[in-house]
């Protein structure tokens, strides 16, 4: 998690770490990889100070570190971070987030 501290989003931008997809059905089949499709959940990492108005101010972001969000299937710009675990993290605007779930 050290080279997470070194993303840091700005302005109305939010970085999420995308939810693993399903391997297995409900009955226990095997999916292939390839007819897997996209989580569209995601856990926020870390969020930006918010976009600015016209006055200068800082408009606060809706979304908080730790929540789960629903995000678009195509959208956003993938992150190659060099960490071990391999997970894949978007880093996307604010509008761009579909829902938060809670």
């Amino acid at each position: 998690m050290n080279s997470m501290k070194r993303v840091i989003p700005l302005l109305d931008r939010i970085l999420v770490r995308r939810a693993e997809q399903i391997a297995t059905s409900k009955g226990g089949i095997m999916i292939p990889e390839k007819s897997q499709a996209k989580a569209q959940e995601a856990l926020v990492i870390a969020v930006g100070p918010g976009a600015r108005n016209s006055n200068g101010n800082h408009v606060p972001v809706a979304i908080k570190e730790g929540d789960k969000v629903l995000l678009p299937q195509f959208g956003g710009t993938k992150l190659e971070i060099d960490d071990t675990d391999n997970k894949e993290y978007i880093l996307l605007r604010e509008s761009e987030i579909l829902a938060k779930i809670v």
